[in-house]
């Protein structure tokens, strides 16, 4: 029971480790690590019958319902990477100083995803449910290419925010911050929450809490009587943020909130063969490796 938890544990650090990165989804590494299908159906079991419990007092089946087992570890998985990597190790700086090398840690998982989801898959399914693939690539290539546009401030508007923000999130390879960013709300938000100017914030947790209800059990559905199907457009989502998460690009900074964020990043391919290419290659081939051995020895791995 113990391994179990600290498993878990582990598995939510990585998944938190993602979330600090620009451009880099958590659910990307869920979906890496096999327990992509667990986390969604334990999101959805926050749900009415879940709450008649909180009112009836049923304290009983308000513990029970939902997965905690499985939620409270990974959570604190999730809360230690970000709590790690932003106040003992600075991660969002480690990524602007040595962006080709984190990067290349990153590239190399998502490869090796790719790799393995199309080898459990097979010639004959992939085959079969191409188009799902095809799909996939282009919706993900479609939303990585979208340009910011002037948007309103009206609460409705950050209301929906909200709800395409975390529905975005819990896509494999489509990162919530990229989202906000190409809606013109990364900023306005960010600041929001700085000054807790609860006018803006209210609306967009109601988003976030909206779109996590509809939008998890929309993927928990299609998930149970489309998995194949779905398994191959997420793929087709992963290979089309590779784009995003290349090493060797030209990224453009701004400074919101008094922090220095990435708002936007052109591919390159690396002219010499530098120490700090050596690094980031060396990082692609651990990255590939890492997905390797959790396909050997989790038993929680996606079965296709």
């Amino acid at each position: 029971m113990f391994l179990k938890k600290l498993n878990l544990i582990i598995k939510g650090f990585c998944i938190g480790s993602a979330d600090v990165i620009p451009g880099v989804s958590g659910s990307t590494i869920a979906f890496i690590l096999g327990i992509y299908p667990k986390l969604i159906n334990a999101i959805k079991s926050f749900d009415s019958k879940w709450l008649s419990m909180i009112f009836s007092l049923n304290f009983k089946g308000v513990l029970q319902r939902p997965d905690f087992n499985f939620l409270i570890p990974l959570g604190l998985g999730i809360l230690s990477a970000i709590f790690f990597f932003t106040r003992i190790i600075p991660l969002p700086i480690l990524v602007r100083t040595h962006s080709e090398i984190i990067y290349g840690l990153f590239f190399g998982l998502v490869l090796g995803s790719i790799i393995l989801f199309l080898y459990r898959l097979g010639t004959n399914l992939i085959s079969k449910y191409f188009i799902f693939l095809l799909f996939g690539l282009f919706f993900g290539v479609y939303f990585i290419s979208l340009t910011p546009s002037s948007t309103p401030d009206d609460n409705w508007f950050i209301f929906i925010c909200g709800i395409v923000a975390i529905s975005a999130m819990l896509l494999p390879g489509v990162s919530g911050s990229f989202v906000l960013l190409m809606m013109k709300k990364y900023a306005y938000i960010l600041n929001a929450i700085g000054h807790i100017e609860l006018y803006i914030i209210v609306p967009f947790i109601f988003g976030v809490i909206t779109g996590l209800i509809v939008f998890s059990r929309l993927i928990s559905y299609i998930l149970k009587y489309f998995y194949q199907q779905t398994i191959l457009f997420m793929t087709g989502l992963l290979i089309a943020s590779l784009y995003v998460i290349w090493p060797f690009q030209n990224r453009f900074y701004e400074i919101i909130q008094n922090k220095e964020i990435m708002t936007s990043s052109r591919p390159q391919i690396p002219e010499l063969l530098s120490e700090q290419v050596f690094y980031s290659i060396t990082m692609m081939i651990f990255g590939l490796l890492i997905v390797i051995i959790l396909s050997r020895f989790s038993r929680e791995s996606v079965t296709i």
